[in-house]
């Protein structure tokens, strides 16, 4: 299954339930586990070690997909999970862009999204 899980957190709503899709995940693949934040690190690993994870941090400086990607690569990740709002309109998702959708094109492994609808 996942020997190694890449969880990208920022600390939002979106990341917050990417984080609680990412334990389960990892808790059922029994998956050594990476946070990677740019800002919210040490909230994100504080959350998954109270879940009772071994996880190692890492911080990230510049385009959220390159970074994602480039751990990802240097890990040999299986996984990479993320979190996703859903956008209400076509036109919103248009103008916007997707750093999931770009991740999609460019992702080394396989990537979950945790939607929420809110």
């Amino acid at each position: 299954m996942f020997k190694k899980i890449l969880l990208a957190y920022n600390g939002s709503h979106e990341g917050k339930s990417a984080l609680l899709a990412c334990a389960e995940i990892a808790k059922f693949a029994k998956s050594e586990t990476h946070l990677l934040a740019v800002a919210v690190l040490n909230e994100g690993l504080q959350q998954l070690r109270q879940k009772g994870f071994s996880v190692a941090g890492h911080l990230a400086v510049g385009e959220p997909v390159e970074e994602i990607c480039r751990l990802a690569a240097e890990l040999k990740c299986d996984l990479i999970v993320v979190g996703h709002k859903q956008k209400a309109s076509f036109g919103s998702r248009w103008w916007r862009g997707s750093v999931g959708k770009t991740l999609l094109d460019h992702a080394p492994c396989s990537i979950f999204v945790a939607l929420t609808g809110d």
